[in-house]
């Protein structure tokens, strides 16, 4: 029994040197290690964000010309079919803007021309309410020595037919364009939105091709994507508000032709009275 006390002493230092061997790393392989073999050759290993950082720099100074001449061809059209629609916009609002200004001009100086003169005097302006005075006058011209009640009330109702038809000339010419406005308003998001969906499916291409979701491949097509969908709004928003504006203006224009046509009826119910009393 005491024999055998030395045989097994033997048999694990035999096998601690076994283990410590198999352990130990060999002449051929590297040494493991979390470094990169930039630590390896003594350099610091450079931290992954500011390589990001470094990778999307190019996109953070790109301008928005560029960007729009690298993208797609889509997209191309479709901030073509926008920028088309903004110019639209700007043209209308300029014209309606120089309309609306002289018809509230001319109606201003008829109505006060109409104020300050006494009975019919048909005026030489063009503006609906000086068109209107020279249509009754020309009624009340057209008439006979003696006014019966008859002819009083068919006299009147040719007149409010006339000035019917004045207005409704008058406001038509004021709402020209206004179509394409509420056109360019209404489709101009949904036009924008139709290239936001060309440039997200652009990046989820880029996605499939580079296999990788690195926001160097991902950025081009979202920034086209938003650039498109802003281009939409630019167009849209203006042309929902000038043709709001427009409407009002005109509405205003009613009343104060409507005011100027009331006196105009006084006045022709006069002048009959006059023609009846002879």
């Amino acid at each position: 029994m005491v024999r055998l006390v030395p045989a097994v002493l033997c048999i694990c230092l035999a096998t601690g040197a076994f283990a410590q061997d198999a352990s130990a790393p060999t002449s051929s392989e590297a040494p493991y290690s979390a470094t990169t073999a930039d630590d390896a050759a003594g350099q610091p290993q450079r931290p992954v964000l500011p390589m990001l950082e470094a990778a999307a720099e190019p996109l953070v100074k790109t301008d928005l010309l560029s960007l729009v001449f690298k993208a797609h061809w889509a997209v191309q059209v479709v901030m073509g079919l926008l920028l088309s629609a903004m110019v639209a916009v700007l043209t209308v609002f300029l014209f309606k803007a120089v309309e609306l200004t002289l018809a509230f001009s001319r109606l201003r100086r008829a109505s006060a021309a109409l104020a300050s003169s006494q009975g019919l005097v048909p005026q030489t302006s063009a503006c609906p309410l000086a068109e209107a005075t020279r249509a009754a006058h020309a009624e009340v011209a057209g008439l006979p020595g003696v006014v019966t009640a008859d002819l009083r009330a068919s006299a009147r109702e040719r007149l409010i037919l006339a000035l019917d038809r004045i207005e409704a000339r008058a406001v038509q010419r004021l709402r020209s364009g206004t179509g394409l406005l509420a056109s360019i308003g209404a489709v101009a998001p949904f036009v924008g939105l139709f290239g936001t969906v060309i440039g997200i499916m652009n990046s989820f291409l880029a996605i499939a091709a580079a296999k990788t979701t690195s926001l160097v491949v991902v950025a081009p097509g979202i920034a086209e994507a938003l650039l498109v969908t802003g281009v939409g709004l630019a167009a849209a928003i203006p042309a929902v508000l000038l043709y709001n504006r427009i409407t009002r203006r005109i509405a205003i224009f009613r009343h104060r032709l409507a005011d100027g046509t009331a006196v105009l009826l006084s006045r022709f119910s006069h002048a009959l009275d006059a023609r009846m009393g002879g």
